[in-house]
């Protein structure tokens, strides 16, 4: 941590304001007891800090219990071979730690095992549910909006040529409230009668907004439409509560933010709706009635997907209201020392629960997604620090900013000094 310490005096003396942060403050890092909250996260990482890594909504990194058990399950799954995932062997077999995985994961988001099928990551859940969905016929409308996942967005749209529907849009408002999101879903449906499916995204891997998802479901199904949740980046951050929700369907990863080995992901369908989705690629591997004959039934990581129960283990270790804390303390941090620096737009609202980690920002000036590459090469090149750009937002593309667990607050601490000196790059 002294390293820390210096680094921060530096920043100190270049002029830079720096906020209290939620979890501790400036004040509390330069304390012991600032020093000993942070360890409490960061110790359980080994990370290259040559750059400093701010772009951690694509995949998180495991931390070292989790990675030492990954290679503990890649070496077992090496030397048993066939025999153990054929399940021919008497003491261990796939089958039976696939079910208790499947347990583990069930329980993570609220939901019954027999709900529950496990994939690859959550574009290939989204995709399976959104291309299985039956029950569309010729002239029915399919709804998302801009702030939706690409990859899904692009599974929508096959729609038109699968089904023969229409697909249907609308923008989310800017600057954004709860009652504005509220507001914009419910027009959106009640002037589109014939909408009969709605993708909706949990926390935006775009701008960080997360939606207020329950009160959206129960608005879609005042209009008789069926919602397909995205959560990929909101499971494991936050609480998430599938059957409080009132989800029909949802895809989500978990080598996000559970930090699990790359690779795995799962698809949860209320069990009532089964039949409204086809087999995936017709397979007949699995019985009609189960879950797992809605995903594809391909090999697949085996050592990764045996290593999740190590995850959650460890993300129930910390517990996710102590990571969601941390998160959003590490988000907090450098947006409360820029919200109110002339040419910087912060592109979350402040209100309780419509943030997590991620957050995304625009320059005066930035509109293009050229631009915001040009930002994302800079914050690089000068400063060390890995972000990201991110376009199809309609009011202009923005540069991601999403802290992990193993961030250090000086760290965060860069990028403020890096915008306040790079907000007027673009006039």
């Amino acid at each position: 941590m002294a390293g820390n310490r210096r680094d921060f005096l530096k920043l100190a003396a270049s002029g830079v304001v720096l906020p209290s942060a939620v979890t501790g403050g400036v004040e509390a890092q330069g304390s012991a007891a600032g020093a000993a909250h942070e360890a409490e996260f960061t110790q359980w990482y080994d990370v290259d800090r040559s750059l400093t890594n701010l772009e951690n909504a694509y995949w998180n990194v495991m931390a070292r219990p989790v990675m030492e058990e990954y290679w503990r399950q890649t070496q077992f799954v090496n030397r048993v071979n066939v025999p153990f995932v054929r399940s021919v062997t008497t003491d261990r077999t796939l089958n039976g730690d696939l079910e208790m995985v499947r347990s583990h994961v069930a329980a993570l988001v609220g939901v019954q095992k027999d709900e529950i099928a496990l994939t690859r990551c959550g574009t290939e859940s989204l995709q399976d549910l959104i291309s299985g969905y039956t029950p569309l016929k010729p002239g029915d409308e399919v709804v998302f909006c801009d702030i939706d996942y690409d990859a899904m967005v692009n599974t929508m749209l096959f729609l038109e040529d699968r089904r023969g529907v229409k697909v249907s849009t609308f923008e989310m408002p800017e600057p954004v409230t709860t009652a504005a999101i509220l507001e914009a879903y419910e027009t959106k449906l009640k002037n589109t009668p014939k909408a009969k499916l709605m993708l909706v995204t949990h926390l935006c891997h775009k701008t960080g907004l997360v939606n207020p998802v329950k009160e959206i479901i129960a608005i879609a199904r005042k209009h008789g439409v069926t919602v397909i949740l995205d959560t990929a980046q909101a499971v494991g951050q936050m609480p998430v509560d599938l059957k409080d929700i009132d989800a029909d369907f949802a895809g989500f990863s978990l080598h996000k933010w559970i930090g699990a080995p790359l690779g795995v992901g799962a698809i949860y369908v209320k069990k009532e709706r089964l039949g409204d989705l086809e087999l995936c690629l017709g397979n007949r591997e699995d019985a009609a009635d189960d879950v797992r004959s809605r995903v594809y039934p391909g090999t697949y990581n085996f050592a990764a997907t045996l290593t999740i129960p190590a995850a959650l283990a460890f993300h129930n270790k910390l517990t996710v209201e102590k990571k969601q804390a941390r998160l959003t303390g590490l988000r907090d941090r450098w947006v409360h020392a820029v919200k109110d620096v002339e040419g910087v737009q912060i592109l979350t609202p402040e209100e309780k629960g419509r943030y997590g980690a991620t957050t995304s920002f625009r320059v005066k000036g930035m509109k293009s997604f050229e631009q915001a590459k040009q930002m994302q090469d800079v914050l690089r090149k000068k400063y060390g620090i890995v972000t990201v750009a991110r376009k199809g937002i309609a009011k202009g593309a923005a540069v991601r900013v999403t802290p992990a667990l193993y961030n250090t607050e000086t760290e965060v601490d860069k990028l403020v000094v890096a915008l306040k000196a790079e907000r007027g790059m673009f006039g």
